[in-house]
């Protein structure tokens, strides 16, 4: 079991003093860089505007090496890793900051959360601060404890197995003590149930653990065959919060909004309220947090269409969600977010003036087609973050495109009226059910897309993980655009080679009769 080892302790503290310095040294060489490009600057002339910007970037990642190497030292070097190098017998007081997810482990049946403690005591010697623990923990005695829960619980302490942020690994000796969660964590796991008992009572059992893990992303009822389609079809990202469930929530309070003839400003408000309720039911975590920022840079873009304005605000938006929490830096999660709605800003809008451009229409306006434009944007998802799945997974999905590609048009409407059928559930889950039933129909067609996909010949290519698998994929992906490029390229040749004769035929019979030439035949 991860992080169950002491002996490795020594290694692992190498590994955390090793990056320490890397990181430290990364942040005095950017500083060095920064005064040299500084006193450059004032003599650049013309190229000034470029060493700026080089400048800057250099300031930003020297801030992020030293905060993180300062960050990283204290997990390293604090109290809390002390006794897990010993390996000792600790008192637990603390908060659950991640829901328990199920593990599948030769051992029996394990839960791996996250504790955020205040206080670990082992005899009379206690460390008190702030203490982020890995818990590794028996299904049974954990499993009922939700997000925001105080507990209380004996533990052994050890050193994790890879370096980063994560200062102690726990193994409770038993069940917890669980004290009383606060009201808006009560308020989250009441809508929560309130959707899965209204799924239950609506649904079938293989749509009814589906619709939760669409929703709010509580994949618990969700059974393995469907979790295995899913992710062989390449749409397991539907099994959890992203950012198009914010896209679609917030989107949907703002149409909502406008119907009823509300100004701009309680637009905003209402639709900031909605995030926000949105983000509490699905648990604050890193991960939901990051799936809410990139959701609405999404929302944003679509809306207005300005790609000038998407990308700083996405470039800001990273910026700071890794100040907040840098271990999004090694987040796969964060990675394809990031690529993804970067995708949607950049490629998207590229590919589809590639597809649907007509240089000699008298606007100079591609004609849109929503359609069209869920193709593209399935593809340009797929494209850039294929790579990352092959380096993570050591796959990828050969009919990923047109798996999300049938599934896109349910998605949005399953989580518009399963939100409000887990509002509805907690007045009254009769209301919920009957309202949770309207999805029936999307969600058997969604478990259907996805079993035709992972069983279709084919469906799964094993690739190398790693950085081989991403070079390799990523070529791929790069040969694909480029051959879409050069085929639009002969059509777009082709169709004006058909138009010419046609167009100066037309000219000449539209232009005024000249006047006879005065020169001599």
């Amino acid at each position: 079991m991860p992080g169950s080892r002491p002996a490795a302790s020594g290694g692992s503290a190498a590994s955390d003093a090793a990056s320490s310095a890397l990181r430290t040294a990364v942040a005095v060489g950017c500083l060095v860089l920064v005064l040299g490009g500084g006193l450059w600057i004032r003599r650049a002339g013309s190229l000034r505007g470029v060493g700026t910007v080089v400048v800057a970037a250099l300031v930003v990642t020297a801030a992020f090496a030293g905060v993180t190497a300062l960050r990283v030292d204290a997990v390293a070097s604090g109290p809390a890793r002390a006794a897990a190098e010993a390996g000792r017998f600790v008192t637990v007081d603390g908060v659950v900051t991640e829901d328990p997810r199920r593990l599948d482990s030769v051992g029996g049946d394990l839960v791996v959360l996250t504790v955020r403690a205040s206080r670990l005591a082992s005899g009379r010697d206690a460390v008190v601060g702030p203490t982020t623990l890995t818990v590794f923990a028996a299904a049974s005695d954990w499993t009922g404890v939700p997000f925001g829960t105080p507990v209380t619980f004996r533990a052994r302490l050890a050193v994790p197995d890879r370096p980063g942020l994560v200062a102690v690994v726990a193994r409770p000796t038993g069940p917890p003590t669980v004290g009383p969660a606060p009201w808006w964590g009560r308020a989250a796991t009441a809508v929560r149930s309130a959707l899965d008992a209204a799924s239950d009572a609506a649904l079938p059992p293989d749509a009814a653990g589906l619709l939760p893990g669409i929703v709010v992303g509580d994949r618990s009822g969700l059974l393995p065959e469907v979790e295995e389609d899913f992710t062989e079809a390449g749409m397991s990202h539907l099994t959890a919060v992203s950012g198009a469930n914010f896209a679609f929530f917030v989107g949907a309070v703002v149409l909502l909004a406008r119907a009823c003839t509300l100004g701009p400003r309680a637009t905003v408000l209402l639709a900031g309220l909605a995030l926000v309720a949105f983000v509490v039911i699905a648990r604050p975590s890193p991960s939901v947090l990051r799936a809410a920022v990139m959701g609405v840079l999404g929302l944003l873009a679509l809306l207005t269409g300005r790609r000038r304005h998407a990308m700083p605000a996405l470039a800001t938006a990273v910026i700071v969600l890794l100040a907040v929490d840098p271990a999004l830096a090694v987040s796969w999660g964060f990675a394809l977010s990031v690529t993804a709605t970067a995708a949607l800003v950049l490629l998207a809008p590229v590919l589809l003036r590639w597809w649907v451009g007509d240089p000699d229409s008298p606007d100079g306006r591609p004609t849109r087609s929503p359609v069209r434009g869920a193709v593209v944007v399935a593809v340009a998802a797929h494209l850039v973050t294929a790579p990352l799945v092959a380096a993570m997974a050591g796959r990828t999905s050969l009919y990923a495109v047109p798996a999300n590609l049938l599934a896109a048009p349910v998605v949005g409407p399953i989580t518009v009226v399963g939100a409000a059928a887990a509002l509805l559930a907690v007045i009254d889950v009769d209301v919920g059910a009957l309202v949770a039933g309207v999805t029936r129909l999307p969600l058997t067609w969604l478990v259907t897309v996805a079993r035709v996909g992972a069983s279709a010949p084919g469906a799964v290519i094993p690739t190398s993980d790693g950085t081989v698998g991403a070079l390799v994929v990523g070529a791929a992906a790069v040969g694909a655009i480029a051959v879409w490029w050069w085929l639009r390229r002969r059509q777009d040749a082709r169709g004006r080679g058909c138009r010419s004769p046609v167009a100066r035929s037309s000219g000449d019979r539209s232009d005024p009769p000249r006047a006879p030439s005065s020169r001599p035949g």
